[in-house]
C-alpha cells in the first residue's frame, strides 16, 4: 500500500439476487484518535488491523486491539472504535449483508461476546480484503466477482489453523464443560448454540473441541446422549413412547421415533418390548 494514501473506499448499492453480497470495502490509516460511532451498522463489518493500534467497544466490553487482530461488527448492534493517540492503527474493511452471512459467521470464531480474533494471518487476510477493493464496480461481473473474493475471505476466517487460541487442554475443557451441560439439560429444548454458551465458546470452537476429543460433533453427541437415556427409561417400562420421548427432550414423538430407529437399529416401541438389534 502507498504510504501516501491515507483512505481508500468503495460502497455497493445493489444486494439483488445474491444470498452474499459486499456492502463496502476499504482501506484507511487513521489520524490520532480518529474515532467513529457510538452507532450501529445494518449489515456485518470486518476490520482487519495492518498496523496500529485502537480500540473497540461494544455492548460485551472494550477491546484494545493491536496489528494483526481483527474485529466484527455484528449488525443492529451498539459499538464505536477509536485510533489510538500515539500510534493510530490503519486498518483494511469489508461489510458483506445477506442470507449466508449469519450461517458463515457462526462458522468462524467471532461471537457477540468475543467480536474479536487474534490470530496470525500473515498478509493472507490483508491481501484478500485487499483484493475485494480492487475488483469494485457497479456492474453484475463485478459484483459477482466481489462476492466470489468475499467468500475466499470468509472462508480463511473459518478454517485458518489459527483461528482459535485454544490448546488441545483448553479444548478438552471446553468439551467437557459441554458435556456437564448436557448432562443436566438434555431433557430441555437445548440446542447447539446453547451448549456453545454454556461452555463460554463459539460453536466453531465448540465444533473443535468435540471433533478433538470425541471425534464426532455437539450435535452428535446430544442425539445419542439423549437416545441412550431413552433405551433406559424404555428398558424400565414405566414410560410410554411419547413420555420416554418428552422426558429427553425430544417435543415430537414421530421425529423421536426416527432419530431412536437411526441408532438403534429398531422403533422405540420394539426396543421397549425386548427387540434388539
Amino acid at each position: 500500500m502507498d504510504s501516501t494514501i491515507k483512505k481508500l473506499s468503495f460502497k455497493s448499492g445493489s444486494t439483488e439476487g445474491f444470498s452474499l453480497t459486499v456492502n463496502s470495502a476499504g482501506y484507511e490509516k487513521c489520524e490520532s484518535l480518529h474515532s467513529w460511532g457510538k452507532g450501529v451498522r445494518d449489515h456485518y463489518l470486518i476490520h482487519h488491523i495492518t498496523s496500529g493500534k485502537g480500540v473497540f467497544s461494544t455492548p460485551s466490553g472494550s477491546f484494545e486491539l493491536k496489528t494483526g487482530d481483527t474485529f466484527l461488527i455484528y449488525p443492529e448492534t451498539l459499538i464505536s472504535y477509536t485510533a489510538d493517540a500515539d500510534e493510530p492503527w490503519e486498518y483494511y474493511w469489508t461489510g458483506f449483508s445477506g442470507a449466508d452471512a449469519e450461517h458463515i459467521i457462526s462458522r468462524t470464531d467471532f461471537t457477540r461476546e468475543m467480536p474479536v480474533l487474534r490470530c496470525d494471518f500473515g498478509d493472507e487476510l490483508k491481501d484478500r480484503m485487499s483484493e475485494i477493493y480492487r475488483c469494485n464496480g457497479h456492474t453484475a461481473a463485478d459484483i459477482t466477482e466481489m462476492t466470489g473474493r468475499l467468500y475466499l475471505m470468509l472462508a480463511l476466517l473459518m478454517k485458518h489453523p489459527a483461528a482459535s487460541s485454544a490448546t488441545g487442554g483448553q479444548q478438552s475443557d471446553y468439551a467437557e464443560t459441554a458435556r456437564q451441560f448436557i448432562s443436566g439439560s438434555y431433557s430441555l429444548d437445548i440446542s447447539v448454540e446453547d451448549i456453545a454458551a454454556a461452555a463460554g465458546v463459539s460453536r466453531a470452537t465448540l465444533f473443535r473441541a468435540f471433533r478433538r476429543s470425541m471425534g464426532i460433533s455437539p450435535s452428535e453427541y446430544l442425539a445419542r446422549f439423549r437416545i441412550d437415556r431413552a433405551s433406559e427409561l424404555l428398558r424400565s417400562g414405566q414410560l410410554t413412547v411419547s413420555e420416554t420421548a418428552a422426558s429427553v427432550g425430544f417435543g415430537d414423538s414421530l421425529y423421536f421415533s426416527r432419530v431412536f430407529k437411526k441408532y438403534k437399529g429398531v422403533s422405540p416401541s420394539e426396543y421397549a418390548a425386548g427387540i434388539r438389534h
